[in-house]
């Protein structure tokens, strides 16, 4: 998670995926999946978290939880730009949705039974 924590690092000094996945209540690959949908909806029109959880499947309570701990509208706004500065992050969503469905959290659900030998 070291580029997206370093982005993370930029925005707001000791925030960190970990401590925000912990604060509120789900797993980090799913904080990072989380923050940058946030990112990337930010400056896109409508409200940023309903677009986010469009976009990801992902509670919009979840994901208000998260932009609270951002530092709200003007946390969003710096992580968009470094998100915007650095494609590279804003690419997550992509590699972690597979099947290409728009919904990387079926895809992520399927790598984690993976780890623990489920199919």
């Amino acid at each position: 998670m070291g580029l997206l924590d370093g982005i993370l690092g930029q925005v707001g000094g000791n925030l960190d995926i970990a401590a925000i996945a912990k604060q509120v209540g789900i797993d980090p690959a799913m904080a990072e999946m989380a923050v940058t949908a946030l990112g990337k909806a930010h400056p896109e029109s409508g409200d940023t978290v309903e677009t986010a959880s469009a976009a990801t499947g992902i509670d919009s309570g979840i994901l208000g939880s998260i932009v609270s701990q951002l530092g709200g509208e003007g946390g969003l706004g710096q992580l968009s730009s470094l998100i915007k500065d650095h494609p590279q992050a804003g690419s997550l969503l992509g590699m972690l949705d597979r099947d290409g469905d728009g919904n990387p959290l079926n895809d992520i659900a399927g790598m984690a039974s993976g780890l623990f030998g489920k199919s």
